[in-house]
């Protein structure tokens, strides 16, 4: 006999599910037993759906042919006129298409973020978040913004923060994940090697089965080792890179081996080296032999294998 059991059946109340990047929306399901088994069924009231708009039609025909201008001015003026109008959110979006194609991807960017505060179950929901990402992305590539008719302004530090706010809005989506990346290779990039050691590091915490996390891991050294400015300076960079190098031949031997990290190591090791050797200098000029004593032991016993650690065996010989 067949069975059919039809109740507004809500599992746990409010199910989430995931549209475009893996953005969440709560929504209302409902489900029908039929034959042992649950199928959806659509309650959504045909009436309910907000019906075609002409006006905004002409304008997506208008930015599909890139005739941004004159789609800017048509979509301001309706999202002017129509406040309360059921397609509002697609009114926002196709404006802050019109303003990125007519050059101003900073308005662009601020009308997808009140489609996203104000509308967050809306349908372009996840294309406004792509549309801001597309728009931070070519901001740190380069675009200028248009001052006194010329593109000549840099907006990078804006696109830094419109990534942060794209990881913001959906954290844990792809799409999050690709912004931290993107933030990161901008430093590398940049030589803003201090913040790109922090972003790789986020990274690999965030996302530790990214496939590309062994690039990430090494990036990440790189960068540390790029902070590196001399043996007379900090030294802690350079044992941050290190050990991150080590951790990269232990976990991924081959890549290792590839990219030649055991012979970083070992510049690594070198450079150490001599910088224990000029602090101990540096204490036997500044009349304190016993706190020269003790490092040049401790260059023996770290590196001893290294040139100054013979320099610093005969010297210790001769003080006695």
């Amino acid at each position: 006999m067949r069975r059919m059991l039809i109740a507004n059946l809500v599992i746990s109340g409010v199910i989430f599910g995931f549209t475009g990047d893996g953005f969440a929306e709560a929504q209302s399901r409902t489900f029908e037993l039929n034959d042992g088994r649950f199928t959806e069924v659509s309650t959504t009231n045909p009436s309910d759906l907000p019906k075609p708009d002409p006006v905004l039609k002409r304008i997506e025909n208008l930015i599909d042919r890139q005739q941004f201008a004159a789609a800017d001015k048509e979509s301001l003026a309706w999202l002017l006129s129509h406040k309360t109008d059921p397609n509002y959110d697609l009114g926002l979006y196709l404006h802050a298409q019109a303003l990125d194609g007519n050059g101003d991807p900073i308005k662009a960017f601020y009308y997808c973020d009140e489609l996203l505060d104000t509308f967050p179950a809306s349908p372009y929901y996840a294309l406004a978040l792509e549309l801001q990402y597309r728009i931070a992305d070519s901001l740190m590539s380069g675009r200028k913004l248009s001052f006194l008719g010329m593109k000549i302004l840099s907006a990078s530090d804006d696109a830094i923060e419109m990534m942060f706010r794209i990881q913001q809005r959906s954290p844990g989506s792809p799409l999050a994940e690709k912004a931290l990346r993107r933030t990161a290779d901008y430093y590398f990039a940049n030589g803003d090697f201090d913040l790109a050691a922090d972003a790789y590091g986020a990274f690999s915490k965030q996302y530790p089965r990214n496939p590309d996390l062994p690039e990430i891991l090494l990036r990440q050294a790189f960068s540390n080792y790029a902070q590196f400015t001399g043996v007379r300076f900090d030294p802690t960079p350079l044992i941050n890179a290190r050990q991150q190098m080590v951790d990269l031949i232990n976990q991924y031997p081959e890549i290792a081996q590839q990219e030649n990290i055991p012979s970083f190591v070992d510049s690594i090791d070198k450079t150490l080296a001599r910088k224990l050797w000029v602090t101990a200098d540096f204490y036997r000029r500044t009349n304190k032999p016993e706190a020269s004593r003790i490092t040049l032991r401790v260059l023996i016993d770290q590196y001893p294998q290294s040139d100054e650690a013979q320099q610093a065996r005969k010297l210790l010989e001769v003080q006695g």
